[in-house]
């Protein structure tokens, strides 16, 4: 009897435990993670490669494989040369672009003075001496042309990249179908000029004249992705004011010598396209009420474009069409990209490959629902909320408000390594998630209410959201937090000064604390002159001085009064370090329980990933110790 009731006893600790195995942070980042390659070229197969961590060594390794679009298993190989096309090879064969590094600047002290080779200075007449979590060294990214000939550098002497900096890359330049010419995007602006303006333009260089002519001249916003139709058509996508980098990103096809706008009269905003085989249609991705789909307009007629998929899910990548079959990478906030096929006459998805599926099967997630609360102002407030595992509404669960970043930055059914919302429920919280104003996805006029309101509108949606959630049973209202990165982390910092009491801690991400210090030493000027409506020496500029008085967490970080975590990187120019140390420094001399996080080698984001694994546990022994 004793022995049956151990058996028992241990198969009931078992069933318990295996209902209970959730997400933990070494399981997310050590997940397999699944790139597309392409098509190949006789369209009958995909390659991808399957890319995993290991924490141990702090490294990523990678396969790549072959699947067949029409089924079977899928096949390690070694390379796949022979099986995609190398778009930097000429359609003719005979020339090919590669990109080099040209020194043309002198910055360092070696460059100006030779007798001082161990000096360690840099000399700077411009700004523009550092972006993203790069100082300038002088040299510019260049295109070249290698055939037998020799090799032609199509910038020479110009102080200008291709690809884009930081986050260009061979999407950047393409070439025509005639093997003639070479198309490619760039900010022809130096210095402090670059620094204020988004105007990138694709230019043409001419093999045979070798000529440069800039095809998108008389427009001042950005022009990007440039790709060819089979049909000899152009199509790029388009932002038409300078300055302004969420602005609506449009379609534009030129065709005939005259341009066409496909996208004008449509109340949304592109992320990425391809053409179809036949060159009439052209297909892309583009955020819709809180997930990104897939969508199809023809060139001919373009009018309104035509969704195709739809559900709760992300189309987060457009691979490559075939017949009527788009190969995609598909996510929502469960489940890291895998690749699908979608059935373009009637939507239907087909999973493609399965790298996590094993792994997820031995999990318990939660369900992701959405959730519609009446903004301040009448309008709907739509927000993904994100339940624990086995949830049970009979209980009580702490609660995250969780700040999107951007600000224009969808909140979509992202799947993150870092911020992750399964990862989250999974330590036992709700987490609510609100498309406030100032997201792509519910129309033009939503997502560019926030530029020159940061403190306004989009904090009451904020405010609206954790309230109307709060009115639930299963809501603890005395263990509310609030988390967020970049404009993510400026909410933070602005609502613990106003939240009155609603929020036990907060999270703070590479935040923007103090508006005046950011616009004294971010990188890309452009972004604070549209959002924050200009500089702060403007004294008759209501906009700009709103948002550097009223609208500027300095200026009312003496109502701070709740714990609050602060993470920055050290490399990190777009919201430089003494954002993070400020906000730090004036918890501190309040006497705020409060901790600094600071990761010297990281940008932006956190890319180490053993870094990656200590930013995830002291994020939730913070909330541990404060919730």
């Amino acid at each position: 009897m004793k022995k049956m009731y151990l058996f028992f006893l241990f198969f009931g600790l078992t069933s318990v435990l295996f209902a209970q195995n959730v997400m933990t942070p070494e399981q997310l980042i050590s997940l397999n993670r699944v790139s597309a390659v392409g098509l190949t070229d006789d369209l009958e197969s995909v390659v991808y490669s399957i890319s995993k961590v290991d924490l141990q060594i702090n490294s990523k390794s990678k396969k790549t494989y072959i699947l067949s679009l029409k089924g079977g298993e899928a096949k390690l190989i070694k390379s796949y040369e022979n099986l995609i096309k190398n778009k930097l090879v000429s359609p003719d064969g005979k020339y090919e672009i590669y990109t080099k590094d040209v020194k043309i600047k002198q910055v360092t002290g070696q460059d100006y003075y030779k007798d001082v080779l161990q000096s360690n200075v840099k000399i700077y007449e411009s700004l523009n001496y550092r972006h993203w979590d790069t100082w300038e060294d002088g040299a510019f990214s260049h295109l070249f042309i290698k055939s037998k000939e020799g090799k032609i550098d199509l910038m020479k002497d110009e102080p200008y990249d291709c690809p884009q900096q930081p986050f260009g890359g061979e999407e950047d330049y393409i070439w025509s179908p005639d093997s003639k010419k070479v198309l490619y995007v760039a900010k022809k602006y130096y210095g402090t000029e670059y620094t204020v303006s988004t105007n990138t333009d694709i230019y043409e260089y001419n093999l045979e004249t070798q000529k440069t002519t800039n095809l998108t001249g008389y427009n001042k916003g950005y022009d990007v992705a440039p790709s060819f139709s089979s049909k000899g058509d152009l199509a790029w996508l388009q932002m038409k004011r300078d300055g302004y980098e969420a602005d609506k990103n449009d379609i534009i096809v030129r065709r005939n010598g005259k341009d066409i706008n496909l996208t004008k009269n449509w109340d949304g905003t592109v992320n990425s396209f391809i053409w179809n085989n036949k060159g009439d249609k052209i297909y892309f991705n583009a955020p819709v009420l809180g997930t990104v789909h897939l969508f199809e307009i023809s060139i001919s007629k373009p009018n309104q474009p035509k969704q195709i998929t739809e559900g709760q899910f992300d189309i987060n990548r457009i691979v490559g069409h075939y017949k009527n079959t788009m190969v995609v990478s598909r996510r929502d906030m469960n489940h890291a990209p895998e690749l699908y096929t979608i059935d373009l006459k009637n939507g239907t998805m087909i999973q493609l490959t399965n790298a996590n599926d094993a792994i997820y099967k031995k999990l318990t997630l939660g369900k992701i629902e959405k959730r519609i609360t009446k903004a301040t102002d009448g309008k709907d407030l739509l927000s993904w909320v994100i339940y624990p595992p086995n949830f049970d509404s009979n209980k009580k669960y702490p609660t995250l408000l969780y700040c999107q970043g951007g600000p224009q930055g969808a909140l979509s059914q992202f799947y993150s390594y870092r911020w992750n919302f399964q990862l989250m429920a999974a330590n036992g919280y709700i987490i609510i998630a609100p498309n406030r104003r100032g997201m792509p996805g519910f129309g033009v006029e939503w997502n560019e209410q926030i530029s020159k309101d940061y403190g306004g509108q989009n904090m009451q949606d904020y405010l609206s959201a954790i309230d109307d959630i709060s009115k639930e049973s299963y809501v603890d209202k005395d263990r509310l937090g609030c988390i967020g990165a970049s404009y993510g982390g400026y909410s933070v910092f602005y609502l613990a000064a106003f939240h009155e009491n609603r929020f036990k801690t907060f999270i703070s991400h590479d935040g923007i604390f103090n508006q005046k210090s950011m616009y004294g030493t971010t990188e890309e000027l452009f972004f604070v002159n549209w959002d924050l409506g200009g500089p702060y020496w403007e004294k008759d500029n209501k906009a700009a001085q709103k948002s550097y008085t009223l609208f500027n967490p300095v200026e009312h970080v003496e109502k701070w009064n709740t714990p609050i975590l602060i993470i920055q990187g050290g490399k990190d120019y777009r919201v430089p370090i003494g954002q993070g140390l400020e906000a730090f420094q004036a918890a501190q001399l309040q006497g705020i329980k409060s901790k600094l996080l600071y990761f010297p080698e990281e940008n932006h984001w956190v890319l180490n990933y053993q870094n990656s694994l200590v930013w995830q546990r002291e994020f939730y022994k913070w909330l541990k110790e404060t919730l």
